[in-house]
């Protein structure tokens, strides 16, 4: 990785930033951008496929809100084979479950140039769009002292999804192209970091000299606002598991799911086509309704909710990047995401692995070693 750092002529962060990716366009680095824009009513924003420069005077790469997992929409993108390169502004967690999804041949990064932010965290879209009613400057406000001091004043981030709050990955890893403004004033300048990939097609095209150089600063106050989010994360999930020691207290906490599958359809790693929940297999005669009903005298509708969960959580948990998709999208507001990032933690501590951090490392499902769970079940041979 190569970097310099970006002076900036113009106070507004968003504008310098709107400014190099218009130079991607018109240098024809990239072909397209997909990027957050704002609505019509300015009270929230939209990721949109921009081809025109001039149609991004209405972006926003730091935009606080993130309505669709930005890794489904990729997931579209390369689903047929394009010579077109794709710019692709990312946060940290829609990178990662890219990341997760090219290994699940379920995204092809080949022809996206991963365009990483920084991210202190989003709001949830209803939030934002009420805050933004309540004060028509709020949505251009950013405080210099988070991202340049990691200090999170009092008051600071509340009304962050919680996903955020707790999230251990604030800054992209593995981007080609990464906005760094931890440990920078976004006013007056940022580091912008360049992987190997397009390191001679960015200095030659944007006219930037990088240079390699050791980013302290920003590593302290990126590893400074982690050790606090962790702190919180372990508060948080440490509650809920003295809340979820059984079956019957995992069923009080999903007694308000109406297995309307919002969850599911939100999650960027739940990619299957033909997906069990929506087969013939949950679609039950009136009969056995009443059969179920008669032999226990009672019977919940809809049925099968903690079934869903706890498939569900089997077969992605060892993924799941704990971007907080499916709790935003419970209409019950059923904490979904904290159990993924509790049962999912524990179980990718277990085979020691990340999902959507290293792009060559392989996800546990699909590799098979003999001897992998005898730590866990005390199993000596």
């Amino acid at each position: 990785m190569k970097s310099t750092i970006v002076k900036f002529k113009d106070k507004d962060t968003v504008s310098n930033l709107r400014a190099i990716l218009e130079r991607l366009l018109e240098t024809k680095l990239v072909q397209a951008l997909l990027v957050p824009m704002i609505l019509p009513g300015k009270n929230g924003y939209v990721q949109s496929l921009i081809t025109d420069p001039e149609k991004l005077k209405d972006a926003n790469p730091l935009a606080p809100t993130m309505p669709v997992q930005s890794a489904r929409i990729l997931s579209d993108l390369t689903s047929s084979p394009s010579q077109s390169l794709i710019g692709s502004v990312l946060k940290p967690c829609e990178m990662r479950a890219a990341v997760e999804l090219e290994k699940f041949l379920q995204v092809n990064l080949d022809n996206i140039l991963i365009i990483g932010v920084d991210c202190l965290g989003t709001y949830e879209v209803k939030d934002y769009a009420e805050l933004a009613e309540r004060d028509k400057e709020f949505k251009a406000k950013i405080n210099p002292e988070v991202f340049k001091e990691g200090v999170m004043s009092p008051g600071e981030g509340l009304g962050f999804r919680e996903a955020c709050r707790i999230c251990d990955y604030p800054a992209s890893l593995n981007a080609d192209l990464t906005f760094g403004f931890f440990g920078y004033d976004p006013g007056k300048e940022m580091a912008l970091i360049v992987s190997e990939r397009f390191e001679k097609e960015i200095q030659e095209k944007l006219s930037f000299r990088l240079k390699e150089e050791s980013l302290t600063e920003r590593e302290r106050i990126i590893q400074k606002i982690i050790a606090e989010r962790k702190k919180e994360r372990s508060r948080i999930l440490n509650e809920l598991k003295e809340r979820t020691g059984s079956p019957g207290k995992l069923m009080e906490i999903l007694s308000t799911c109406i297995r309307c599958h919002n969850c599911m359809n939100v999650c960027p790693i739940c990619y299957c086509k033909e997906c069990l929940f929506e087969s013939s297999v949950f679609e039950h005669r009136a009969d056995q309704f009443l059969g179920w009903s008669g032999r226990k005298g009672t019977i919940r509708l809809p049925t099968d909710t903690l079934l869903f969960h706890l498939t569900r959580m089997s077969h992605m948990a060892a993924s799941c990047i704990s971007c907080g998709m499916c709790e935003s999208a419970c209409p019950n507001h059923i904490p979904i995401s904290r159990l993924f990032a509790l049962m999912g933690g524990e179980l990718q501590a277990m085979f020691a692995y990340v999902p959507g951090l290293e792009p060559a490392a392989e996800p546990p499902v699909t590799v098979f070693k003999e001897s992998e769970l005898q730590a866990e079940t005390g199993a000596r041979d």
